[in-house]
Order: C-alpha cells, then structure tokens, then sequence
C-alpha cells in the first residue's frame, strides 16, 4: 500500500494538495466512510494503531471492512479537523485499556488468583493465570497485564506505583 495521507477534500483542483486526497465522514449509522480523490468510497473503515502503547499517535491504519488497508496515517496530530476528531472518536470507543494505578490486593500468591485493583476508570477485580500473564514493555517500567477474559491493564511505570503494590507486583515477576 502506498504511503497515503487523510485530508479533507476539497472542491475544484487544488495545487497545494497531492493526489492523495480523502474525505472521511461518519454515515447516518455513525460508521466512518473514507473517499478518495479518485472516487472510491469505503463505508465502515476502522482506524487501527501500528504501535498502541509504544506510540500511540504514529502510525495507523485505517481498514475497510475486509480488513485490507485503505489508508495509512503517519502521524495522527497531522490530520485536519474534523478528521482528526473522527479518528480519536472511533479508537476511543474501540480500545479499552484500563491504566492499573494500586493493587489493593490479592487472593493468592500462586495463580490463578484473583487481584483487586485501581484503575483510571474505577476499582475492579480480575483473575491472573499465570506469571507469563504480566509482560515488561519498553524500557520504562510499563507493564501489560492480562486479565483471564483477555482485558490488558497497562502499568505506566512499575516503580512509581506504591510500596504495597510494587511488593505484590514482585511476588509475581
């Protein structure tokens, strides 16, 4: 796919805009369409992060219903209005991952076990299976956590977390 930019388009020929021009819209149904200057038209495009946790405003992809991409998106603070705002909308309402900031406790020190944690969107409870279910990401103390229903709750940093949780979170690591 070649390297293609979203911007709006615009009426009669415009020298300063490439050929790579699109219209992105959402539809009666609240669905993304993404036309291009050609005239292709893709109803129900998806907007997909290349890296999500590493750098989540570079690099994404918008794919059509088929799962083939349509359009990719170098860096997502360079979209014009309202296509920026329709892209942060659509990866709002289809990613989900809860950022861990304590963990009040555990039902266990060996797996499975269920953890009571804090989170950006509220207290709530989930069962570890296993060890392996909390990866090290980066180089900066973030972690992933994997939940048995496969919801990932991200650590942003590892040692900023409380004496308590960090005392759990060895237990485990």
């Amino acid at each position: 796919m070649k390297d293609l930019s979203l911007v709006p388009a615009a009426g009669p020929a415009d020298p300063t805009v490439t050929s790579t021009r699109f219209c992105l819209l959402r539809d009666a149904f609240g669905k993304l369409v993404l036309t291009t200057a050609q005239g292709d038209r893709f109803e129900g495009v998806v907007p997909v992060r290349a890296f999500p946790i590493q750098s989540p405003e570079e690099g994404l992809s918008m794919l059509s219903l088929e799962g083939h991409e349509v359009a990719w998106i170098d860096q997502l603070d360079t979209l014009p209005e309202p296509a920026q705002s329709l892209v942060r909308e659509e990866l709002a309402s289809r990613e989900f991952m809860p950022i861990l900031q304590k963990i009040l406790a555990v039902s266990s020190f060996s797996t499975p076990c269920t953890w009571s944690v804090r989170t950006d969107r509220g207290d709530t409870d989930f069962v570890l299976r296993g060890d392996e279910d909390i990866r090290r990401i980066g180089k900066a103390g973030s972690l992933l956590i994997s939940d048995n229903h496969g919801i990932q709750y991200f650590v942003k940093d590892q040692f900023a977390l409380d004496a308590h949780s960090k005392k759990i979170l060895d237990r485990f690591m």
